[in-house]
């Protein structure tokens, strides 16, 4: 295989640090080049190259970004944020190199999660039933859950709040399902057809998932739900389908994010290599290798990247310094 270059973003966080495990898990020929809006993070230490960049809503990103392939001769870009999934598709002609990211129509549908659910009903295809705080009728949900329309993890959510009229309209009103919690990564390839998916049962801790098992019960009625958006939306590689399943064995979903997600680093281990059939479809322009999703489990642990000698941080902006992980 040739020698590519691949820049990965968001490097702070666990997707970052996922796909760039992933990409050197493939033992495929790539530089990594990370970027991050912090000079230094745990994703550090993976990078050949680092580059501090602003936030993606900033007027100078996508220039940012533009001069790092051109220094760097990116051959490709995978985003790990959702904003970035968005910035990166809207000015997708703007940008010197080649991106994954859907199209900009499906990811600004579901960088939304009140349009999500809007654009859902409007295909008969199952979401959470969700308001506005103005046009809630009060008393319509036993208990409500109230979250930013735009936003990830569990950042600003309310649960039962006393007063849904004190919300504006950047939030939404949902009923809260009680049930079990699954996240389901799935791949569509260049043809626009499901490659493949996995779904993991999960327990979350800060957002993120910390304890998960593949659970493939609803493999069945996930497969219609996912070729149905697919054929309504503009997918590219992979993207994430976040459900409940009530009592009733109901799957609602709540919530999509157009991006490989921050499970991946765990599936990959599973037979799901959404990493891998990026790198093979959109990088050396391959067949992307077949979905075998095996059964297990995984736990999340806390382990440390150990620099000796080093006290300045700020100077650690990649692999190129000692280091060893604890």
């Amino acid at each position: 295989m040739e020698k590519k270059t691949v820049l990965v973003t968001g490097i702070g966080g666990n997707v970052g640090q996922g796909i760039m495990r992933n990409i050197l898990k493939t033992g495929f020929p790539i530089r990594i080049v990370g970027c991050n809006v912090t000079n230094f993070s745990a994703g550090n230490h993976l990078c050949d190259a680092f580059y501090k960049v602003p936030y993606a809503m900033e007027e100078s990103y996508i220039e940012q970004i533009n001069k790092i392939v051109l220094a760097e001769a990116v051959d490709l870009i995978i985003p790990s944020t959702d904003y970035e999934v968005y910035y990166l598709a809207l000015n997708r002609a703007k940008l010197k190199g080649e991106v994954v990211v859907s199209e900009l129509e499906t990811a600004q549908t579901y960088l939304d999660k009140y349009i999500s659910y809007m654009f859902h009903k409007e295909h008969s295809l199952p979401f959470a039933e969700a308001y506005l705080p103005k046009n809630y009728p009060t008393g319509k949900f036993d208990d409500t859950i109230v979250k930013p329309r735009e936003g990830r993890g569990s950042r600003g959510i309310h649960i039962n709040p006393a007063d849904i009229t004190g919300f504006d309209d950047s939030y939404m009103v949902q009923k809260l399902i009680k049930g079990k919690e699954i996240t389901t990564a799935f791949y569509v390839n260049k043809s626009n057809e499901l490659h493949g998916f996995i779904t993991l049962e999960r327990k979350l801790d800060n957002g993120a998932t910390n304890e998960c098992f593949v659970n493939r019960d609803y493999d069945k009625k996930l497969k219609q739900i996912l070729i149905k958006m697919i054929a309504v939306n503009r997918f590219k590689g992979s993207a994430n389908l976040q459900s409940i399943v009530d009592d009733e064995g109901n799957i609602v979903p709540f919530e999509i994010n157009c991006r490989i997600s921050g499970t991946n680093s765990i599936r990959s281990n599973f037979g799901f290599e959404d990493v891998r059939y990026t790198l093979e479809e959109y990088l050396y322009n391959l067949e992307p290798t077949n979905v075998q999703v095996t059964e297990g489990s995984a736990v999340r642990i806390l382990m440390d990247v150990i620099y000796p000698k080093q006290r300045d941080l700020s100077k650690l902006k990649d692999n190129s310094f000692e280091h060893f992980i604890f």
